[in-house]
């Protein structure tokens, strides 16, 4: 879930409950906050705090609510796990430290240290396109074994990989690739964590329900159906166009933090006829 501030940039805590609610009425079944779609690298721990308090007291009693926590500090993460736990979230989750690449051993030390600093289940996300650092197959058969890790966020790309962890493994799988997630349930994922959640929640939960009723020509069907959506919300950077389909479907968002960049005009044409595509109403006089 997107973290929506305010016209001061500052942290707009009704909004992230009304749009949390909005999320879950809408047929997500749990919302990620503080991730990357989030802005975690640009809201204080503070921030953080404040955002997912308010979300477990919106939207607790009806959805998971999972808090990502990951850094490149394994200190800083276990930190943020401890303050997750003590503010009501259901799970971590945990990207691969970024940027300083650490080797398989250091991510085996980093993923069973923020397992072991709380009593909550924890995802971990695979995304080295972002990270630099990939999840290796053996690691991840040894991080199966701890019984706090039970999923991953699965944005490798690499079906091969994933098949094979999901052969000799327990772990929950999640697609964190939107234009891959009927691919993914076919080797066996479960489902999604998804950006374009944000607008087309009912239609992932019927792929996902006709995928499970065995019903391959509806799943494909609307797999296909979404490919405007899937590519228009990656034109660019993720949040960005998400917190403009936001706008243009009059919900809680607001601007993007610096270094990003608000789309620009062009950029939220193209957006809405890639919506239109997909089928996605928006408003007209929504800018």
């Amino acid at each position: 879930m997107v973290t929506p501030f305010g016209e001061d940039d500052g942290l707009d805590v009704d909004g992230a409950q009304r749009l949390a609610t909005h999320l879950v009425d809408t047929g997500n079944d749990g919302l990620v906050i503080n991730g990357t779609t989030g802005e975690s690298p640009t809201t204080t721990d503070e921030e953080k705090d404040r955002v997912l308090r308010a979300v477990v007291e919106a939207v607790g009693d009806r959805a998971r609510v999972v808090a990502g926590v990951g850094t490149n500090d394994t200190q800083h993460t276990l930190e943020l796990a401890r303050s997750a736990e003590k503010a009501g979230a259901h799970g971590l989750l945990v990207v691969t430290p970024y940027y300083n690449k650490p080797p398989q051993s250091g991510l085996l030390r980093h993923f069973t240290a923020a397992a072991d600093a709380t009593d909550l289940p924890t995802m971990l996300y695979d995304i080295p396109g972002r990270t630099g650092t990939p999840i290796a197959t053996d690691t991840l058969l040894r991080l199966a074994e701890h019984e706090r890790i039970v999923a991953v966020k699965d944005a490798k790309d690499d079906l091969a990989a994933t098949s094979e962890v999901l052969a000799r493994t327990d772990l929950a799988y999640s697609s964190g690739t939107d234009l891959l997630n009927l691919p993914l349930l076919s080797v066996g994922a479960t489902g999604f964590v998804s950006v374009v959640g944000h607008v087309v929640a009912a239609r992932l939960r019927e792929l996902v329900d006709a995928w499970d009723s065995g019903d391959v020509a509806r799943a494909t069907a609307l797999h296909q159906g979404l490919l405007p959506v899937y590519s228009g919300m990656f034109r660019t950077q993720g949040v960005i166009l998400t917190k403009a389909a936001l706008r243009l479907q009059g919900l809680p968002g607001g601007r993007v933090r610096p270094p990003l960049c608000d789309a620009t005009d062009e950029e939220v044409r193209r957006l809405r006829d890639d919506l239109a595509a997909g089928g996605v109403a928006v408003q007209r006089s929504a800018a």
